[in-house]
C-alpha cells in the first residue's frame, strides 16, 4: 500500500501547480474545516484492499481503506519520502473517512488540504513541524550546446501525463519539470537552469527501475540531455521535511 500511496501522493502534489490558489475578492472564503465527519478504524483492509478516494471537487469527501500516512500526504501536499518520524503503524493501519464541509460546492485540492489538516489534528491529535534538510539529489542545469526546449504557444498548463517510459506536459515551467523528474527518480531535483517561461515537454526514456541495456529507450539522464538540452548533475538539494511530533492510532469518537 505504501507504494500506491507514494504514486497517488506524487500526482496530488503535482496537481497543485495547475490549480489557482487565489480566490477573487468577491468570492466568499471557503471553509477551513469540515462541518461533519466520520473516521472509522478498520480491523483489516476491507474488500479488495485498494485505497479509494473521492474525485476532486466532490462535495462529500470519502477515503476508503486509507492509511494515516496517505492522509497526511494529502493534507500537507508532501510525498511519502518527505515525511519523517511517526510510528510504523501509520502505513499499516487503515481507515474509512467520510466528511462534508458547509458549502454549496466541493473543494479544490488546495481547499481540501486545511480541512484535512484540521481533521487529523482533531481526531488523531496529530502534531507536526517543518524542517529543511539537505538530501542527495540532482541539480537541473543547461547542458553543453544549449537547451532544446519547445516554448509553449498557449502558456496554459495542462495535459500532464506521468508514464512509465516518459513524461508529457504542456505549459510547464522548469520548476515544475524538476518536480516531475523528482517523481520519476525518487530523489529531489532542483531547477538551477535560470530559464523562465513555459514549455511543452515530451520525454521518452527507459523506466528508471529497469536495466537500460534491455530497453530500446535511453536512460532518463540521457533523455533529458539529448531531448531537452538539459542535464541532471548530482548535488545536495535542500528539502522541506514534514516531521511527525505526535499522533494517535485510534481516532476520537465521531
Amino acid at each position: 500500500m505504501r507504494a500506491m500511496g507514494r504514486v497517488v501522493g506524487i500526482v496530488l502534489c503535482l496537481v497543485g501547480f495547475s490549480v489557482a490558489k487565489a480566490q477573487t475578492a468577491a468570492a466568499p472564503r471557503y471553509p477551513t474545516k469540515f462541518d461533519v465527519a466520520s473516521v472509522r478504524m478498520l480491523e483489516k483492509p476491507a474488500g479488495d484492499g485498494f485505497t479509494k478516494i473521492s474525485d476532486p471537487g466532490a462535495l462529500l469527501f470519502t477515503a476508503h481503506n486509507v492509511s494515516l500516512d496517505f492522509l497526511i500526504q494529502m493534507a500537507f501536499g508532501v510525498q511519502a519520502d518527505r515525511i519523517e518520524g511517526g510510528p510504523s503503524w501509520m502505513d499499516a493501519t487503515f481507515y474509512d473517512v467520510s466528511a462534508k464541509p458547509n458549502a454549496e460546492k466541493g473543494p479544490t485540492y488546495e481547499q481540501l488540504k486545511p480541512m484535512l489538516q484540521q481533521l487529523l489534528a482533531q481526531r488523531f491529535h496529530l502534531q507536526t513541524h517543518m524542517e529543511e534538510k539537505e538530501m542527495k539529489g540532482y541539480s537541473l542545469v543547461v547542458a553543453k550546446g544549449g537547451q532544446r526546449l519547445t516554448r509553449s504557444k498557449s502558456g496554459v498548463t495542462g495535459g500532464l501525463y506521468i508514464l512509465s517510459n516518459g513524461l508529457r506536459a504542456s505549459g510547464l515551467n522548469l520548476k515544475d519539470l524538476a518536480s516531475l523528474l523528482t517523481s520519476r527518480l525518487k530523489q529531489p531535483v532542483k531547477d538551477d537552469t535560470g530559464i523562465q517561461g513555459k514549455f511543452d515537454v515530451k520525454l521518452n526514456f527507459a523506466p528508471p527501475e529497469t536495466d537500460v541495456v534491455d530497453s530500446s529507450l535511453p536512460s532518463i539522464f540521457t533523455a533529458v540531455q539529448e531531448q531537452l538540452g538539459l542535464k541532471l548533475e548530482p548535488a545536495k538539494v535542500p528539502v522541506r521535511m514534514l516531521v511527525i511530533d505526535h499522533v494517535e492510532r485510534v481516532p476520537t469518537e465521531n
